[in-house]
């Protein structure tokens, strides 16, 4: 009987009111979300200074036990032991943390194709997260094997987790990313901000998504420019879904049409400002070569940081000036690099773990935030302070498995991360380091260590330095009130 109604409604009218109810359930939705947000955002509008963040995330998901390796004897001889032959690196090729040993008496070293990060860190401005993963509520090896606690759903699924990392609220639908939330809660700090708080350098995420504010998307060379919409065609759309032109949603239409021109104008004529820069063009390293093995390839993380650094300077700008800036208080940005899934392909193999398509991932990486870190940095001279007004952290579906699978490392959970920026308290590390041992104590069983800091936590710590205040963390981070701390003291 549907059937047949349905056959009688003609092809316009269907489309029309598909549309029309798809947009209606969808503003409604929005406005009684917003509510809380707006309400709460009061407390926000206080911000004067200039701040950013920019995730960077590690698509397929980060061997983390290969980036950071402990150097005390006998838990070296465990890692040695459970990674060998396939991944385990040679002991004397890993990068000593100089000068540092955590509370609990451990020292730590790098991938060997991280010197980069090893300054960073040594410079203090480098920070390390230990074991740090998706979590409904805390939970230890006991009660994930009896079933006692509720599990993050679809654990060691690509796509289930890469949603979880990016909205911080695993036990819920997805609606908002976590870094959406933050940019509606602090849109009210700017309410006129020439462009978007949200910038993505990777097309469209789940991390930025907000209610009352939309993320930007820039390409390595600027803002994509809208051409070919006109009063012509914008009149073909209208007669399609069967209506009268012009009207409210036609012209609503062609204003956000407008405004998307305007917006990726505004935004070109800013960063060309930026282009003949010295400290760009110096400090960037487009071709990324990899210590060890002398490997030579392009990168694609650096053309996205290196437009960041521009943003970040146009948007730092002050607004009217002659340079055409944007007079930002708070910016976002989003950028990605594939590659990390690496259940085969790891290493070439036994005897040559130091080189292969994980130390290239990992060159690029250091190199990448090295550069980064310095932009900001020469920037200082013209906008005091800048490089402790930004901060840079990674972000992955998952860790890895502890244990090879022959050819490189599977799925797993908990896993280590890095925070960058003049105002992180770096030199050091934060989280507990999980015992290497398949079946001790941090283990699922299988060499997947069970997170014992959540990433709940990890993202409030940011969101904290970043200006969500107190009273306003749990609209951004719903759970965050289930775990011991909101703030892990690392910025």
């Amino acid at each position: 009987m549907e059937n047949k109604h349905l056959s009688v409604i003609t092809r316009r009218q269907f489309i029309r009111r598909a549309a029309c109810a798809a947009v209606g359930t969808a503003a409604m939705t929005s406005a009684i979300r917003d509510l809380r947000l707006m309400n709460a955002a009061v407390a926000q509008s206080n911000i004067t200074d200039y701040k950013a963040l920019v995730c960077i995330f590690l698509q397929g998901g980060n061997d983390s036990n290969n980036l950071i390796i402990p150097t005390v004897s006998s838990e070296y001889n465990n890692y040695a032991s459970i990674r060998t032959p396939v991944l385990a690196l040679p002991q004397s090729s890993v990068l000593a943390l100089n000068g540092y040993t955590d509370p609990a008496g451990h020292t730590f070293g790098l991938h060997p194709a991280c010197p980069e990060l090893q300054t960073l860190f040594g410079e203090g401005k480098l920070a390390f997260l230990f074991n740090t993963g998706t979590l409904v509520y805390p939970i230890t090896r006991a009660q994930y094997l009896a079933n006692s606690k509720p599990k993050p759903p679809q654990l060691f699924s690509h796509a289930d987790q890469v949603t979880q990392w990016q909205t911080s609220v695993p036990d819920q639908p997805p609606t908002t990313g976590w870094g959406g939330r933050c940019a509606d809660l602090l849109n009210s700090v700017q309410p006129d901000a020439p462009i978007s708080l949200s910038v993505s350098l990777a097309g469209a995420n789940t991390f930025e998504v907000g209610n009352i504010v939309s993320q930007y998307s820039v390409s390595t060379s600027g803002a994509i420019s809208l051409t070919g919409l006109n009063a012509a065609r914008l009149a073909a759309l209208t007669n399609l879904l069967g209506l009268p032109y012009p009207n409210l949603q036609a012209q609503a239409y062609a204003g956000v049409a407008e405004h998307s021109i305007n917006t990726s104008s505004l935004l070109n004529n800013a960063i060309t400002n930026t282009a003949g820069n010295a400290y760009w063009t110096n400090s960037f390293p487009l071709s990324i070569i990899t210590p060890v093995s002398g490997t030579k390839f392009n990168s694609t993380l650096a053309p996205q940081l290196q437009m960041i650094a521009r943003l970040i300077e146009a948007g730092v700008r002050a607004a009217g000036n002659p340079t055409n800036g944007f007079g930002m208080k708070r910016q976002i940005f989003f950028c990605q690099v594939g590659g990390y899934d690496l259940h085969s392909g790891q290493t070439p193999g036994s005897g040559s773990t130091t080189i292969g398509a994980h130390a290239n991932l990992l060159a690029e990486l250091s190199q990448c935030m090295y550069a980064f870190q310095r932009a900001m940095e020469q920037l200082e001279p013209f906008y005091p302070n800048i490089s402790r007004s930004v901060t840079t952290f990674t972000a992955s579906d998952f860790g890895r498995t502890f244990p090879s699978n022959g050819q490189g490392s599977d799925h797993g959970w908990g896993s280590h991360h890095l925070i960058l920026g003049g105002a992180v308290k770096g030199q050091k590390t934060y989280g507990t380091f999980p015992t290497l041992a398949v079946g001790g104590p941090d283990d699922t069983s299988t060499g997947r260590w069970i997170p014992t800091t959540a990433i709940d936590q990890y993202f409030a710590t940011i969101a904290t330095w970043f200006g969500v205040d107190s009273g306003n963390l749990a609209t951004v981070f719903p759970n965050i009130g289930r775990f011991p701390t909101a703030n892990l003291g690392f910025i």
